[in-house]
């Protein structure tokens, strides 16, 4: 029969049970995996963790997993740890292999770039798709210096997950992201409400429309029921 556990025994909680020289064979061990591991990462040619695939992310991963435990668990055979980060490597490495060969085979793992904003209006049926709500993306925007939707001619959603967006050469009237809505929320119409001279912005894609005296009933473009003032980027304004 096992001894009792000793609740707060600080020798057990910082030390184990183990003999002192194990803690050497930890050592030994721990040098051992890490080193195949980076022998094999590096065969393999990894780049950077801004620029890993949807590949090289799940090989980070799974080598995490595998390698931890025979550091420090004495019943985990290092040859069990270094066969499982071996087939991972293989498995990464035939991917690789696959993926540069057959577009097909790149776009079923990487995935495609996606369409999320044209000539400052935002792709709702992309964003709904992909589930990124518009809060993502204005932040993303106002991370690359844009204020305002109008600023920008064309927005990607890069297949590594990354953003990409590029300014319109003359800046159209357009939804404002800057202040940030949580810190100064924009004034807001509903439907058919009376509203003064100049053009309005739906507040969810940020389609531009000239009111007419009154706010339509809903976004032709994305069913919204909600409107705001459309403005100019701060420089077309100065200009």
């Amino acid at each position: 029969m096992e001894d009792p556990i000793v609740p707060f025994d600080l020798t057990r909680i910082f030390l184990g049970t183990d003999p002192a020289l194990f803690y050497l064979e930890i050592i030994f061990r721990t040098g051992v995996v890490y080193a195949y591991a980076l022998a094999l990462i590096r065969w393999v040619g990894g780049r950077t963790v801004a620029q890993m695939s949807t590949v090289e992310f799940l090989l980070v991963i799974a080598l995490g997993s595998s390698v931890g435990d025979a550091m420090f668990y004495p019943e985990v055979p290092l040859f069990h740890a270094m066969l499982v980060i071996t087939v991972v490597v293989v498995i990464n490495k035939a991917l690789d292999i696959l993926i540069f060969r057959y577009k097909s085979v790149e776009k079923l793992i990487d995935g495609k770039t996606a369409e999320v904003i044209r000539n400052g209006v935002a792709n709702m049926q992309t964003l709904r798709h992909r589930n990124i709500g518009t809060s993502e993306l204005f932040e993303a925007l106002r991370n690359d210096g844009f204020v305002n939707l109008g600023e920008v001619r064309q927005g990607y959603l890069e297949s590594s997950g990354s953003f990409s967006f590029f300014q319109a050469k003359s800046p159209q009237p357009g939804l404002p992201i800057e202040p940030a809505w949580d810190v100064y929320p924009p004034e807001t119409y509903g439907p058919r409400e009376v509203v003064h001279e100049g053009p309005l912005a739906c507040r969810d894609c940020g389609a531009v429309i000239e009111p007419r005296g009154r706010t339509p009933d809903i976004c032709g473009n994305c069913d919204s029921r909600c409107w705001t003032a459309a403005t100019l980027p701060p420089e077309s304004n100065a200009a």
